[in-house]
């Protein structure tokens, strides 16, 4: 932004002698200095106390291993500034064209069909189709024994096309956009695609940059470029990127550019960069304050120049673009024990079948030459031949391999494409769910992963953030603490600055647009100027609050033409908080660049010049400033946590202010809020010459540069004057406090796991009714190994009382409270174990002052000990690790970025939304899909069941009743879509039911609808209906003169007509489309037996009408559905009798739910089970 306007003269900084400093003025009566540092610092992007990952220093979240070590050949690239073609003549490096497809028109049909047959099941049924097409084991058609398998590859195979048909179309609109490019000493235009490594880019404002290029020049005369990143992690707020001073003024149509820039290798580090570059003879330092990155888009400044030094699928942006690591559902896994053990199953079948044709073979050895089918000689020619008989032993195999393809289908095929249906069918009703819809940020529920979505009915254990999560991560500066005063608030105006401060600029207003509460006590002191040392304190704290920090003031027009707005733009919401306090109490922050800031102070306009910045970074926990101000003097301000802080403050000369100031920080946090402490002192000519010169040698270094740097901060950070101390109050988000109340009574236990200090997590703790007041809290700050294991030893002590006197279906009535420090001694090591069992006994877990990895870890502490499903929630890039680690991972769309989202396997916009999201339609989908796995066992044991009871009374010959083509599409036509339809739509409970009694979810945690003695039972039931559905006919046919394809025409609807009735009786909530689905099912195997049945060419012509004709039939079909299900009915109903479950108590509730209320009767469900 630049203040021409108001008529502010920026002075070009020129390299002088602190001993020779000359003021200068503006017309507005600006005093400044107009001397600075050599060098331009690389100035990153501070994020104090926000979990975003600061710029050039070491990322936490992030790995910046190559930002430490030297560049060497092995690890770099060479790139000549303006010179492509010596760049690429040794390496071939990535051209600018991108390519997200899969696929190509050649590759597509190999990749995917090799990329469907990872899967097991389909290997199977491939190798089935293939033994149907020997002579020897023919048993269904050719074309009949592919077509299942078929159906199902080019369902897939269409739907992979689809989604890779729009990959290709975004590519290509991608690479044929236009950029200027330094051609022949002059721009022109050039396609995307075509740019390379070591080629000049032009770019103006709102240009999308093409490939990450390094900053060579700006059309600002500071070097400075503001970058929107929005396209790459989701953040809009602007950031600044900086040219270095040696190139800045060069001009590339005119002045030949000549240079080489040593870079690390491509890497995913979005937050990191490490290079240098020589141009005429000057070895400089590049860091990741002097890089832009593809897809970022340049704002608030005019043009800018650089140079590639990545292109195409090797640029951050492409390196980061593949999705989060894929989970496999806990519900899918327990099914492939199931899938073993039918193929076992199938296994014994084929066994028996072929050891009774060999006994078979045995006793009819002698007659197999005249016998049909086993005859040993053909005499229907001339010479007799052998015919139609391998040998004993071959015809013995050969009966098992023909077994294993009649009955194939043990295995079903369909379950897989239809639980791939399913999950689409839930993930849409879940995007639409208005309840979980967030307003504020117009954004509505993302399933990112369509995997795992039964796994949400079955958490156990919920690990959440706290920033930006549990609290809505919009900062309001609250109280501060001043030379040991509390100025707290209870006196806050809220009508005379109503309005708030505002300064006048060329006949207009500029206000800022975050309007602050202010003290008027306070206030009227910051008014008086700093004349006496408190208002002198006064001025120090706010001018610090105002000027530590990297935020950008942006102008935004309103509707009134005579005002403006001051929008602060910057990654921090701690930041933007404190600026915009400052602004309230007259510190208003009009212009930076990076060179200097312009203050209005009072309606004074004051400039600044930035001689230097320390980085926050999480070793320091602190960031500095030099600041070069308008009397002459040079100032270091430092800000950072108290922790950290204290240790570098001179508490000598200010020991009443420091213990005041300690006390008034302990008070803050006891509320909640989150606090900063503020020191400065004044630097001398030759303190900040050594410091300037540590500083150059330091930014220079070709190795170790970010720990140099370190040493430098630390070094210039010490003897502070402490200034003050600032407390900001980071709200909960709506819904909270009951939404985590609903989640325990659902048994889920909820820890957090935050970077706060301990008091404002445990605040935050009792806000959100995480902790109660009855809870007895275990706390654990230990700095040695030792420590943490007697603390841990006299813990688990006391929480075993908690097991013994607190609810069990709590949990225990104790909560755990630990430091980042103790976990440190404890992750990894021997202790682990006592902490889990600490953990396990307590209702609640706090973890505080963790680092992102530490997060992660506790998340595999249960992960590695229970068998537990843990989901873990964030909205930051430091809870990437913890998301990625849990079974579930959930990223809250927040004001943190996309991080968090865009490494989920769900995003949404509150914390509130995970009641709706586990309780409601977690329970649904687990429901639904562990009936729908045990239904698809079912229906396709009792099909071949009947086929199986129909070989032992046919010789083993394998030949079937059951016509090849009502085989084939009994799974994919017949019994399948009522199944999809039932797994998406069916209810068993409504929303009302399950948000009042949340400890219904715990039917998901037991795994009440999918487990081992389900599928016994399911098995023992099916065994049952395959004896009905067989004998019942035969004993009806016996001695009748029915042909075999009659028989098979009566199975086969017999058996339809049983699994749609049976998939009836287990729909609660019925529509029109379940009966539609369900009852169509029966009409369309109808009418594909009569089709079937009126082909002459294949067998059992028009068997279905003579067989439909006679009452014998009907009979027969009613009976069967009676005498298969009455067994089952009748059970069902005596187990809902005598010992019904928590759901079966709740639909009855449901059901006389009104009668219920008017007489105000309670619901008793049955006690938790441990």
């Amino acid at each position: 932004m630049s203040l021409d306007d108001a008529q502010i003269v920026n002075v070009n900084p020129q390299q002088q002698s602190p001993d020779t400093l000359q003021n200068s003025s503006s017309h507005d009566g600006i005093q400044s200095k107009s001397w600075r540092a050599s060098s331009v610092q690389e100035v990153g992007f501070v994020d104090f106390g926000s979990k975003s990952v600061p710029q050039g220093a070491e990322s936490e979240g992030f790995s910046m291993s190559m930002s430490h070590r030297e560049i060497n050949n092995e690890d770099s690239r060479l790139v000549y500034v303006n010179d492509a073609l010596k760049t690429n003549e040794r390496f071939e490096f990535a051209g600018n064209s991108i390519r997200t497809a899969k696929y190509s028109v050649l590759s597509f049909l190999p990749r995917n069909l090799f990329e469907q047959f990872h899967r097991v099941a389909y290997i199977y049924f491939l190798i089935i189709a293939i033994l149907n097409q020997l002579p020897q084991l023919a048993v269904f058609g050719r074309g009949a024994s592919i077509l299942p398998l078929s159906i199902v590859l080019l369902v897939t195979a269409v739907k992979d096309a689809y989604e890779d048909w729009r990959r290709h179309r975004s590519d290509r609109i991608e690479n044929n956009r236009m950029s200027f490019v330094l051609v022949n000493d002059r721009f022109q235009q050039k396609k995307w695609k075509d740019i390379q490594v070591g080629e000049i880019i032009r770019f103006s404002a709102n240009d999308t940059i093409p490939c990450d290029i390094v900053l060579l020049s700006t059309s600002d005369p500071t070097g400075v470029a503001y970058i929107q990143t929005i396209n790459l992690d989701g953040e809009s707020n602007l950031k600044t990127r900086y040219a270095k001073l040696e190139t800045l003024s060069r001009v590339p149509e005119k002045d030949r550019m000549n240079g080489l820039i040593k870079c690390e290798k491509p890497n995913r580090n979005i937050y990191g960069f490490h290079a240098t570059m020589e141009i005429d003879g000057k070895h400089l330092s590049l860091g990741p304050s002097n890089i832009v990155l593809r897809g970022c888009v340049l704002k608030n400044t005019n043009s800018a120049v650089g140079v590639a030094v990545y292109a195409g699928n090797e640029t951050k942006a492409m390196l980061n673009s593949s999705g989060a690591p894929s989970k496999r559902s806990r519900l899918e896994t327990r099914m492939n024990r199931e899938i073993i053990l039918l193929s076992v199953f199938l296994i014994a079948l084929c066994t028996v079948v072929s050891v009774c044709a060999g006994v078979w073979l045995g006793r009819h050895r002698d007659d197999l030459d005249m016998l049909p089918f086993y005859r040993k000689m053909d005499y229907s020619e001339p010479v007799a031949e052998n015919y139609n008989y391998s040998g004993f032993g071959m015809e013995i195999l050969f009966t098992f391999l023909m077994s294993v393809i009649v009955f194939q289908i043990m295995i079903p095929i369909s379950l897989y494409i239809s639980m791939e249906l399913v999950r689409v069918g839930q993930a849409y009703f879940m995007i639409r769910d208005d309840k979980m819809y967030d307003e504020t940020s117009n954004s509505r529920f993302q399933c990112r992963a369509l995997n795992i979505n039964e796994d949400l009915g079955q958490i156990k254990y919920v690990f959440s953030d706290k920033t930006g999560t549990l609290t809505e991560n919009k900062m309001e500066f609250k109280y501060a603490s001043i030379l040991g005063v509390d100025y707290s608030g209870e006196g806050t105006d809220f009508d005379g600055e109503q309005r708030g401060y505002c300064i006048q600029v060329n006949g207009q207003v500029w206000r800022p647009k975050m309007m602050v509460k202010v003290d008027k006590v306070l206030l009227r002191l910051s008014q008086t100027g700093n004349n006496m040392k408190a208002n002198e304190q006064i001025y120090d704290f706010f001018l610090a609050l105002a000027a530590c920090n990297t935020i950008v003031p942006i102008v935004v027009d309103t509707s009134d033409p005579s005002e403006k707005l001051v929008d602060y733009q910057g990654e921090s919401p701690d930041e933007q908080a404190l600026v915009y306090a400052a602004a309230a109490y007259g510190f208003m922050l009009m212009e930076r660049t990076s060179g200097h800031i312009v203050i209005d102070i009072q309606g004074e306009r004051q400039r600044f010049n930035v001689l230097g910045m320390h980085e926050f970074d999480s070793d320091r926990k602190r960031m500095s400033v030099i600041l070069g101000c308008p009397d002459g003097t040079v100032k270091v301000i430092v800000k950072g946590a108290d922790s950290s802080m204290f240790k570098i403050i001179d508490k000598s000369r200010n020991l009443d202010v420091v213990r005041a100031t300690e006390s008034h920080l302990h008070s803050y946090s006891s509320i909640g809020l989150r606090t900063l402490v503020v020191g400065m002192r004044e630097l001398g000519v030759p303190e900040f010459e050594q410091w300037q010169s540590s500083y150059e040698t330091a930014s220079t270094a070709v190795m170790g540069r970010v720990a140099l740097l370190r040493k430098v901060a630390i070094n210039l950070e010490n003897n502070l004057n402490i200034v003050g101390a600032s407390a900001i109050e980071d709200r909960l988000q709506m819904g909270v406090p009951e939404a985590i109340e609903s989640l325990r009574k659902a048994d889920i236990k909820v820890w957090v796991l935050t970077g706060d200090k301990q008091e404002t997590a445990i605040s935050i703790g009792y806000s959100s009714k995480l902790l109660t007041s009855n809870m007895s809290q275990v706390v654990i700050n230990s700095n040695s190994k030792e420590s943490c294991r007697k603390s841990l030893e006299d813990a688990l002590i006391t929480s075993r009382k908690f097991v013994v006197s607190g609810d069990p279906h709590a949990g225990g009535s104790g909560a755990l409270i630990i430091d980042g420090t103790s976990l440190v001694y404890i992750l990894d090591s021997e202790l682990e174990e006592q902490l889990f069992q600490l953990a396990n006994n307590c209702a609640v877990v706090l973890c505080c002052r963790v680092a992102p990895l530490q997060k992660a870890g506790i998340v595999a502490l249960i992960k590695n000990r229970t068998d537990d499903m843990t989901l873990a929630i964030g909205d930051g890039a430091n809870d990437v690790s913890m998301i990625q680690m849990a079974d579930v991972g959930i990223g809250i769309s927040g004001q943190e970025g996309r991080q968090a989202v865009m490494a989920s396997d769900f995003a949404m916009g509150q914390f509130r939304f995970l009641v709706p999201l586990l309780l409601v339609h977690g329970h649904w989908n687990y429901q639904r899909m562990g009936y729908m796995i045990l239904y698809n066992f079912y229906r396709n044991a009792v099909f071949v069941l009947v086929l199986f009871w129909y070989v032992l009374f046919t010789g083993f010959t394998l030949t079937t009743a059951v016509t090849e083509w009502s085989s084939v599409l009994y799974s994919v036509l017949y019994t399948s879509v009522p199944t999809i339809v039932v797994a998406i739509l069916d209810k068993d409970l409504s929303r009302r039911s399950l948000l009042t009694y949340p400890q219904l979810y715990g039917a998901g945690q037991r795994q009440e609808s999918y487990n081992a003695k389900l599928f016994w039972l399911t098995i023992a039931d099916t065994l049952w209906q395959s004896i009905v559905v067989f004998f019942v006919p035969l004993f009806v046919y016996w001695k009748s003169d029915i042909d075999g394809s009659s028989l098979g025409d009566l199975w086969t609807l017999a058996v339809v007509f049983l699994v749609n009735v049976h998939l009836a009786m287990d729909v609660i909530r019925w529509s029109w489309i379940s009966h539609a689905s369900i009852w169509g099912s029966i009409i369309a195997t109808c009418i594909c037996v009569i089709i079937i049945d009126i082909i002459p060419m294949l067998p059992g012509y028009w068997a279905i009408f003579d067989l439909a004709s006679k009452g014998s039939f009907w009979i027969c079909l009613l009976g069967i559905q009676i005498a298969a299900i009455v067994p089952r009915f009748g059970i069902k109903m005596f187990i809902q009798h005598c010992k019904p479950s928590d759901i079966q108590i709740a639909r009855e509730a449901e059901k006389f739910g009104n009668s219920m209320e008017s007489r105000g009767a309670e619901i008793e469900m049955n006690p938790p089970r441990r």
